[in-house]
């Protein structure tokens, strides 16, 4: 593939209103396999570290993905003509992974990607091993909910604190406590695995809590999930955005200044 061939395929996954260029840096590094320029809006690729297309396709599409995000920054908040002159609130954000990782599914659709553990029949086979595993995870975390449910009850009637028998004869704490509860009290699936039943578990409405977990038994990944259920409203007006950013810039000058001073005393005192 060359510089070209990739910022088509790119195109051909999602299209983009704000032009961007593809570099082949020829080099390699040890730091990074790509890297996206938001104020050049350059995706550069240090191809020399890649040993298939598969994976120079892979950090083409992560890189990809930050542009769009970028893209999406710029539109709500003044417009695509100041792209250049903004910088990323946060890079790796749950939406950016779910945006990635659908990218990814859109290049698998179009053959330009792929991901199949069977190409190997040893990591096939570990990865059922894997799957199972995860699985049995899940009804031990069901079954160990039943019987936090249960103990609670009886430290009620036994006029025991529930909380510090959690806290200090179980030794468990207690929001991983309330989670496992409250994935066993809603029934969720443990085909999902223990982690993203908990977040399941942590949605308000009955709905939400059974359209996360139909979309984890569909093979979508964890931020995909999480990206979906906790869309909000309506989107943030460009005005939010920019207090948003600016409150955030405030705290950091603010950190890094009493830190500044903290480095000047020590210095001075030796």
């Amino acid at each position: 593939m060359n510089q070209d061939s990739v910022k088509a395929m790119l195109l051909d996954l999602e299209n983009t209103s704000l032009d961007f260029s593809v570099i082949f840096t020829g080099k390699a590094s040890k730091r990074v396999n790509g890297l996206y320029k938001p104020d050049t809006l350059e995706i550069l690729l240090h191809n020399k570290n890649f040993s298939s297309d598969g994976q120079l396709v892979y950090t083409a599409i992560h890189e990809y993905a930050h542009h769009l995000e970028h893209e999406k920054l710029a539109e709500r908040m003044g417009g695509l003509e100041n792209a250049k002159a903004l910088s990323p609130l946060r890079f790796h954000t749950t939406d950016f992974w779910a945006r990635f990782h659908r990218l990814l599914e859109a290049a698998e659709e179009k053959g330009y990607y792929k991901l199949d553990p069977r190409v190997s029949e040893e990591l096939g086979a570990l990865t059922e091993q894997i799957r199972k595993q995860v699985e049995q995870n899940g009804v031990f975390m069901r079954e160990l909910g039943d019987l936090l449910i249960k103990a609670q009850e009886l430290c009620r009637q036994e006029k025991i604190r529930y909380e510090d028998y959690v806290d200090r004869v179980l030794l468990l704490p207690r929001n991983a406590a309330r989670a496992i509860t409250r994935a066993s009290l809603f029934q969720v699936n443990p085909a999902i695995g223990g982690e993203n039943m908990k977040y399941v578990a942590s949605l308000g409405p009955e709905e939400k809590r059974k359209a996360a977990e139909a979309q984890f038994l569909a093979g979508k990944s964890p931020d995909t999930v999480r990206s979906q259920a906790g869309k909000p409203a309506g989107e943030l007006d460009r005005k939010t955005q920019w207090e948003r950013e600016k409150n955030r810039l405030e705290k950091t000058i603010e950190a890094l200044t009493k830190r500044l001073h903290i480095v000047e005393e020590n210095l001075a005192n030796l």
